[in-house]
């Protein structure tokens, strides 16, 4: 491979390009190879836009956190929770800050997915298409509204690159 010219072209792209901090895709893939069977199980109906061609993303990070799924289109996130994440303040924390960037959260407990995927599909998809909103507070649900966000007019023209 002959050597670089020095015009710029290609170089330094690998700095420039990432908008992330270092560690975050490594640490979103490796969240991804662990996930526990409820996030498998729901993994298979979001996958390949399955669910009204919505398309979701695993372990995706925004901010400091991670997102179990985010349909980034939407700007839904979808959280499935244990036990131990009964009444979090920690959770509570992770909603706001997705509010506050305008992400809608959706959170059901594992036993749901377990036993009523079909419900959580129909669910998401009431969300996704809107049906959803307002604050709701389930024993089997949370769903965070975030009032729809604009992207400024300069900042969504760099968003849409050519190929």
């Amino acid at each position: 491979m002959a050597p670089r010219s020095g015009d710029g072209v290609g170089e330094g792209t690998a700095a420039t390009r990432a908008r992330r901090k270092p560690g975050t895709t490594a640490r979103a893939r490796n969240l991804r190879q662990r996930e526990n069977q409820t996030e498998a199980l729901l993994w298979l109906e979001l996958k390949r836009s399955k669910l009204g061609g919505y398309k979701f993303t695993r372990q995706f990070p925004i901010g400091p956190y991670f997102a179990d799924f985010c349909c980034r289109t939407k700007r839904l996130v979808v959280e499935i929770d244990g036990s131990q994440h009964a009444d979090s303040a920690y959770d509570r924390r992770r909603d706001d800050h997705f509010r506050a960037l305008g992400y809608c959260t959706l959170r059901f407990w594992n036993h749901d997915v377990l036993k009523r995927r079909a419900a959580v599909c129909d669910t998401i998809l009431a969300a996704l298409d809107g049906r959803l909103n307002g604050n709701v507070t389930a024993p089997d649900l949370r769903f965070v509204f975030a009032r729809p966000t604009r992207i400024p007019e300069s900042k969504s023209q760099h968003r849409n690159v050519s190929p």
